[in-house]
């Protein structure tokens, strides 16, 4: 075998393979060498540690005093490849004044660089001004990059305008485009539960907090008797309002059945977690809970009762599968009263049936309509357009009938086979099988969003009977096993407790461009129903003076109850209710909400104008 160069079989004689690499960099170096005379090496015998290269490199290293050649400068070991990819390097600079020659001529090479014409041996221009003119097309480049880029957005990095007036916190995720220029006084419905808020202004909110004895005493007496004080438009100092403070924990308050201070009975689907480890005593007390059961039905029993003569808005059902809204007749723009189930299985749709309950499905509904105006708006031929509709109206005619005379279905169908005369030996389908695969597609919408179920008119009432009487509405295993639903609603009813909303507020300095402003945000948990949201921003535009944010948490389950119904009974006008709701949120909810099956999940309000996110 040829020995190579640097290659030794034994390993045993180091200073060969020393003289070995001397050897092979001189020969490299005279190659390498021009007529003129540069790059040559210096006697056989100098180290090469003093011709400036690395040991165990045959190429010189760049930038060095005595370098030999502008050679390729070696590639970090500790690099990763998305450092080598980098199409652009800049030049070495650190040296320009000794080796201002070789960089000049190596930038030159590259084409990142244009130099003006030498003056002299070293130039004539000092190195600061020829560092200014290295770092001028890197500026331009990146300004370029930085106008191709975030074109589309730019105000969103800019800093603020020191014009005595607040702004807002802007983020490129959260920040709202609005595409009218015209003011919008006020925001969609949202019959959702929220479990959170966080608001966010560049004015105080410190003022929500620390309430006197004599304002929270007096905010208690004006929830009860539904009185509502008046407010200027815009306050000068909140924390000296008085009727402010008042008027904002009055907004907090909501009613509850039952209420345990040690547990916390919102929310209830997949809060098994929540109720691990807590005392229950009514889990192995039969009596116990049958006492449970008969105080939580007089209360819902109440609570029909007021929305009936409208002393009531709305109500909600909150149990560990499934959340049922009531509203009011009057309300989301409905003459009567109306009542949305969510998320639902196909046993409890058959259990409704049975019970004669009379329900729609709003977004099976939709999906439906669609899939006929799709078929219609594609020009096929008559024939397979009449198939494609009667296949649509036959899921939706099976979803509507359920399973009801599937057996004789069965018998009919394998009766042709009797007359033949086959039927023994012709082995029989499964019935098990067949049943499962005809409700197949029914129960797919189980515990999802399209599940979701729409009531109306007296069968409100017989909605109600069969929540009382439902065996499967109370967890019969587990942590919540033997406790009945959750019922909450906005005023005093049979059995009710009185129960307020968490705030805590905390101030904050938050970076916007180069500069730091001052952020005071404040947060709102527990269950905060459809007319406290609407309270609770109405205040905040007068405190905050038209200027904030809110990030909004939605309880999954009930984010799809701004739906419509196409069996929808429209009211004419607006109708009178006497409950104990401010009028202009009430005034707000009697109408439709336009969110279709989504949420609210952001609410800005800038100079008075709202903006929101679904």
């Amino acid at each position: 075998m040829s020995h190579e160069a640097g290659y030794s079989p034994s390993f045993k004689r180091p200073t060969e393979i020393m003289r070995m690499i001397r050897k092979r960099t001189r020969s490299e170096a005279g190659a390498d060498s021009g007529p003129s005379g540069q790059g040559s090496t210096g006697s056989p015998g100098q180290s090469i540690f003093s011709t400036g290269l690395r040991p165990f490199l045959p190429s010189p290293r760049f930038g060095t005093r005595n370098s030999l050649t502008g050679g390729k400068k070696r590639r970090n070991p500790f690099s990763n490849i998305e450092n080598t990819l980098n199409p652009k390097k800049k030049p070495h600079i650190d040296n320009f004044a000794e080796d201002s020659d070789d960089t000049q001529k190596l930038a030159e090479e590259r084409g990142d660089v244009e130099f003006p014409a030498k003056k002299g041996s070293h130039g004539g221009l000092p190195v600061s001004s020829r560092l200014h003119e290295v770092a001028m097309p890197r500026e331009r480049d990146s300004s370029c990059k930085k106008s191709l880029t975030f074109a589309h957005d730019d105000s969103v990095f800019e800093a603020p305008e020191e014009d005595g007036e607040s702004h807002l916190l802007q983020n490129p995720q959260t920040s709202v485009a609005s595409s009218d220029t015209s003011i919008c006084m006020t925001y969609p419905a949202d019959w959702s539960i929220k479990t959170r808020l966080l608001f966010t202004s560049p004015l105080s909110l410190s003022w929500a907090e620390n309430l006197k004895a004599q304002e929270e005493a007096l905010s208690l007496s004006q929830h009860c008797k539904g009185q509502f004080p008046t407010l200027a438009d815009t306050l000068e100092d909140p924390r000296s309002s008085s009727e402010l403070r008042c008027a904002f924990r009055q907004s907090l308050i909501y009613w509850q059945h039952p209420s345990m201070s040690w547990l916390s009975l919102f929310p209830r689907i997949n809060a098994e977690r929540s109720f691990t480890g807590k005392c229950a005593p009514w889990t192995q007390d039969t009596a116990l809970q049958h006492s449970l059961m008969t105080e939580w039905s007089v209360s819902l029993s109440s609570l029909y009762s007021l929305l009936k003569t409208k002393l009531c808005p709305y109500f909600y059902v909150c149990s560990y599968q499934f959340t049922v809204l009531f509203r009011a007749a009057g309300l989301n723009g409905s003459d009567c009263i109306s009542a949305l189930i969510s998320p639902t299985t196909r046993g409890l749709r058959e259990a409704m049936k049975a019970e004669g309950i009379q329900f729609s499905l709003p977004l099976m509904e939709e999906k439906w309509r669609n899939g006929v105006q799709t078929i219609n708006a594609e020009q096929k031929g008559n024939e397979q357009v009449e198939k494609d509709e009667c296949s649509v109206i036959q899921e939706k005619e099976e979803f509507v009938a359920g399973g009801d005379g599937d057996a004789e279905d069965e018998d009919s169908s394998l009766s042709w086979l009797k007359e033949m005369g086959v039927h023994d030996k012709i082995r029989k389908p499964d019935c098990a099988k067949m049943q499962l695969h005809k409700e197949g597609h029914m129960m797919s919408l189980d515990h999802k969003p399209e599940s979701v179920v729409y009531v109306e008119g007296t069968c409100t009432f017989t909605l109600i009977n069969f929540l009382i009487n439902c065996k499967s509405l109370v967890a019969g295993a587990g942590s919540q096993a033997g406790l009945p639903p959750t019922l909450l609603a906005p005023v005093a009813f049979r059995g009710a407790t009185m129960q307020l909303l968490k705030a805590h507020s905390v101030n904050v300095q938050s970076q916007v461009g180069t500069t730091y402003q001052n952020i005071s945000s404040l947060e709102i948990s527990g269950p905060v129903l459809p007319s406290a949201l609407h309270t609770i921003t109405t205040l905040l535009q007068r405190s905050q003076r038209g200027n904030f944010s809110a990030s909004l948490y939605t309880h999954a389950p009930t984010a799809v109850m701004n739906v419509h119904s196409s069996t929808q009974q429209r009211s004419d006008g607006p109708v009178d209710l006497s409950c104990g709701v401010h009028p202009v949120s009430l005034e707000q909810l009697q109408q439709p909400s336009t969110l279709g099956k989504t949420a609210l999940t952001r609410i800005s309000m800038c100079d008075h104008s709202y903006t929101w996110k679904n």
